[in-house]
């Protein structure tokens, strides 16, 4: 990771097939057990992913670009009490590089000079659980299927 160049840019409409390449590859897996063929497995994917767009927030939504290849996207919310991760994806082959690492550092250094915490969510089944716990998060909530995670800077005004 050292030597690469990692970087960020906004997100735009002509991102879109690349956000859904992204999205695919995150939820294919899941679909495996149903018994469905390719087409209805993409067709449900790409109605997940074109509801999710209208509804997601449009916050800081960014494509992660390393060495000039998108690689992935980052959504966060930043609000006067907290630092909310509320997406970040990575197209299956950059996995467990470091990229993610990366990014979830950067955000938990912009946390600390902010005094604010990190908070984000995530699938309570999902790897990036142990990605987020060695970065120093903390679990603070779990409905079952999901984990809420925070980084608290030593001086914030949470309680």
């Amino acid at each position: 990771m050292q030597d690469e160049k990692l970087e960020l840019r906004e997100a735009t409409a002509d991102d879109e097939s690349f956000l859904l390449e992204v999205y695919v590859s995150t939820r294919i897996e899941e679909l495996a057990g149903l018994g469905w063929d390719e087409q209805q497995k993409q067709a449900f994917i790409k109605m997940q992913f074109l509801a999710r767009e209208r509804t997601y927030p449009r916050v800081d939504n960014r494509i992660i670009v390393l060495n000039g290849r998108p690689v992935g996207r980052i959504l966060v919310e930043r609000n006067e009490k907290e630092i909310l991760l509320r997406d970040i994806a990575l197209l299956t082959a950059y996995r467990n590089g470091g990229v993610g690492s990366r990014m979830v550092q950067d955000l938990i250094t912009e946390a600390g000079v902010a005094g604010k915490p990190l908070r984000l969510h995530v699938l309570a089944a999902s790897p990036a659980v142990r990605l987020y716990e060695r970065l120093g998060l903390c679990r603070t909530g779990d409905d079952g299927t999901y984990l809420e995670m925070m980084w608290i800077p030593a001086v914030s005004g949470v309680n």
